[in-house]
């Protein structure tokens, strides 16, 4: 029975059809979008760099409700679960899996680039270079160990995670607040019903700015052909495109074999997000699809569940 449960497999819930004409379509428009910028940004440069706040203004306006949405879903989930012992065990797992895959991304990025040094042909010399452009993240990697990385973890103040927008110190913050929640009884249920009206707030306000990705993709794309130059851009093609490898090896291999544990196709849930993966292609950012119409549904033979996504 038990290895029959562990082969089912989490059936995406399709979304609703498009309706109306395909110029609609969210992705079409983000496609679109680029391919103007593209060509504002060869023909007319200065006007494609004029158009840089474009895109940093939409995804400023994405980021700045990525850590309340975090906070209001993990508090939420939290609170409601009444096996205490149950969201302890999910907290520690949680913290762990970010831990984790963070590493082997890591570790993978380290060994594609010693691989193919995607760095070459670029005739840079070092002695051009302003050693004080890195010498703060040469110091802060010489302090930091372990120790001092998971002290980190915790924020100044409860504000302050959300101020930098850490999202482990999100992550910490909204644990607790969601275990606290659940000791007050009474007053926990009617606090997690304002937590939970407060989440649908957030989603809709990103629901309403994710509607302009076309706009932040235009600006985007139009800066940075009009500030490089479609020529000068070849020489990056390598440097990108080994960024994409190590992202696609990542996702296929360490994100498909969780997947594959946790009883779903990477590949096919890859095919239900495609709306969301073209909008980080044109605004260079996987912090702006963060909308409830990118919320994720499975369904397996007997229950189901909708999470919304996070950023990596």
């Amino acid at each position: 029975m038990n290895s029959l449960r562990r082969r089912e497999r989490w059936q995406p819930l399709r979304r609703s059809p498009h309706l109306g004409a395909w110029y609609t379509i969210l992705y079409v428009q983000v496609l679109i979008a680029i391919a103007v910028g593209i060509l504002i940004g060869h023909y007319f440069p200065n006007t494609g760099v004029a158009l840089k706040p474009l895109g940093d203004g939409f995804i400023a306006l994405i980021k700045m409700l990525i850590a309340p949405v975090i906070f209001c879903t993990i508090v939420h989930g939290i609170s409601s679960m009444g096996d205490l012992k149950k969201v302890g065990r999910v907290g520690v797992k949680t913290l762990f899996y970010f831990e984790a895959v963070s590493t082997l991304a890591l570790g993978l990025g380290l060994l594609v680039g010693e691989l193919l040094q995607p760095g070459r042909g670029f005739n840079i010399d070092p002695a051009t270079l302003d050693p004080n452009a890195v010498a703060g993240y040469v110091h802060r990697a010489q302090e930091e160990g372990i120790v001092a990385h998971l002290l980190a973890i915790i924020p100044e103040t409860f504000i302050g995670a959300f101020a930098k927008g850490d999202l482990l110190q999100v992550l910490l913050v909204s644990i607790l607040t969601g275990f606290a929640i659940s000791q007050l009884g009474d007053l926990g249920e009617r606090i997690n019903g304002v937590i939970d009206a407060m989440a649908k707030i957030f989603f809709e306000m990103i629901r309403i700015i994710v509607r302009a990705a076309p706009i932040g993709a235009f600006g985007a794309m139009a800066f940075t052909v009009g500030a490089y130059g479609v020529a000068s851009l070849v020489n990056l093609v390598e440097l990108i495109a080994t960024f994409y490898l190590t992202s696609i090896l990542f996702v296929l291999l360490v994100l498909g074999t969780i997947a594959r544990l946790a009883g779903f196709s990477i590949l096919r849930f890859i095919a239900y997000i495609k709306d969301e993966l073209l909008i980080v292609l044109g605004t260079s950012s996987s912090e702006t699809p963060q909308s409830p119409s990118s919320a994720w549904s499975f369904r397996p033979a007997t229950a189901s569940i909708s999470t919304a996504p996070t950023s990596t």
